[in-house]
């Protein structure tokens, strides 16, 4: 599960309430969503909280707690693991600087480093940083654009399951796009959690352990990126929340 970021300021109360939302008495990974600490939103005024802060404000925004710093919120993990109700902590959306300056003050490393990955987007640096470091990437949005079309996030021109390098590769592979995706991203080391409520498209997903990619393959693939981010909050926030 996931730290709001409404919950920096009261890290213990949002746990809390994912474990009664979970049904369950600890968790085996609980990483802080954004490093960004919003305006605290009591529960009982509204739950989840989301991003704007009082959507009947004259001018709906977002409103941070500049009160709160990052050492803060990881402090507070830190408790929440050594009192053992979470078994491993970690982070999501920063880069190699602030890792490397949460590694620095860290009591507790992180187990995690979960950012936007795909072969638009590799951040080979980053990924290199964090396994010097002995942090597990987790790659969200592994399939690039797909989530992101519906959302005015991104064009259907950028999809990678069209890409003609990825369909070439899979059909040498006899797999689809979508597997030859996630396979690079297993090669890379990175954990891969795709999302799907397709019962065929669930099996395809875990079905990538009887094939490897051959390193022209994964070149091939590399040679994509284009520093394409989709999941960017300097840019959705102030289209979607009103907030630069």
């Amino acid at each position: 599960s996931k730290l709001s970021n409404t919950f920096h300021s009261h890290v213990d109360e949002g746990f809390k309430k994912s474990l009664e939302d979970l049904g369950l008495d600890y968790l085996d990974l609980y990483l802080i969503h954004f490093p960004i600490a919003q305006r605290y939103v009591p529960i009982d005024v509204r739950y989840p909280p989301e991003w704007i802060y009082d959507p009947n404000a004259a001018n709906p925004c977002m409103e941070f707690d500049d009160s709160v710093t990052y050492f803060d919120t990881w402090t507070c993990l830190e408790g929440l693991q050594t009192r053992g109700s979470v078994r491993n902590i970690g982070v999501c959306n920063i880069g190699t600087t602030m890792l490397r300056q949460l590694l620095a003050y860290a009591r507790i490393k992180p187990a995690v480093l979960q950012i936007e990955l795909h072969p638009y987007n590799t951040q080979q640096k980053l990924l290199q940083f964090a396994r010097s470091a002995g942090v597990q990437v987790m790659a969200f949005s592994n399939l690039g654009s797909a989530s992101y079309v519906e959302l005015g996030m991104a064009t259907p021109a950028e999809s990678l399951i069209d890409h003609a390098v990825i369909k070439t590769i899979a059909q040498t592979n006899d797999k689809t796009p979508a597997q030859v995706l996630l396979r690079w991203g297993v090669q890379r080391g990175t954990a891969v959690i795709p999302k799907t409520a397709n019962l065929t498209r669930l099996k395809e997903n875990i079905d990538l352990f009887d094939f490897s990619l051959s390193a022209a393959d994964m070149a091939a693939i590399d040679a994509l990126d284009a520093g394409r981010r989709f999941n960017d909050p300097g840019v959705f926030c102030q289209l979607a929340f009103n907030t630069f």
